[in-house]
């Protein structure tokens, strides 16, 4: 019993040492595929920034802001701390949210290399989370991309998205 209480207590210390970091991503192409851009907002550390990539799809776009802002999370908050850290990635993409949580398999072998290092980057934390929102929820995000997609209006947009690798 006692031995029961003395594992009860050192699960709460550990729940209650776990930081959250919630994060919202978004990605566009404007013509699909088209012009593409990643939009991160991370809510817990007031981060946001938008990043044009070329010519991709929206789904390409997508999985990029995700990885984007799993990685900066991870600059951010250091290797160490990351990996006592809860990092929720609200998303209103429900077809990325769906592949990540393992309800749709992803097919295509673009977006499964997108996947895998997603999947990958999940062990930079102690938990990953990914949950669907309205569009609404997912502003900052939205806006993020449209700067970084109007900034890059004029320059080279006929450049291909590169590859996750």
């Amino acid at each position: 019993m006692e031995e029961e209480t003395q594992e009860r207590e050192i699960f709460k210390k550990l729940v209650m040492s776990m930081e959250q970091i919630v994060m919202y991503t978004d990605g566009g192409s404007r013509g699909n595929p088209g012009p593409s851009a990643l939009g991160v907002f991370i809510e817990t550390l007031d981060i946001r920034y938008g990043t044009f990539l070329g010519h991709g799809t929206n789904n390409e776009a997508e999985y990029a802001a995700i990885f984007s802002g799993m990685d900066r999370v991870r600059q951010e908050v250091g290797d160490e701390r990351a990996r006592a850290v809860h990092l929720e990635c609200r998303m209103d993409s429900e077809l990325a949210m769906r592949q990540l949580t393992g309800r749709y398999r992803v097919k295509h072998p673009r977006m499964k290399e997108w996947f895998d290092r997603i999947t990958g980057a999940k062990r930079w934390f102690e938990e990953v989370s990914f949950h669907h929102v309205r569009r609404e929820e997912n502003r900052e995000a939205d806006r993020m991309v449209n700067e970084a997609l109007d900034a890059a209006r004029g320059k080279e947009e006929s450049a291909p998205l590169s590859s996750p690798a």
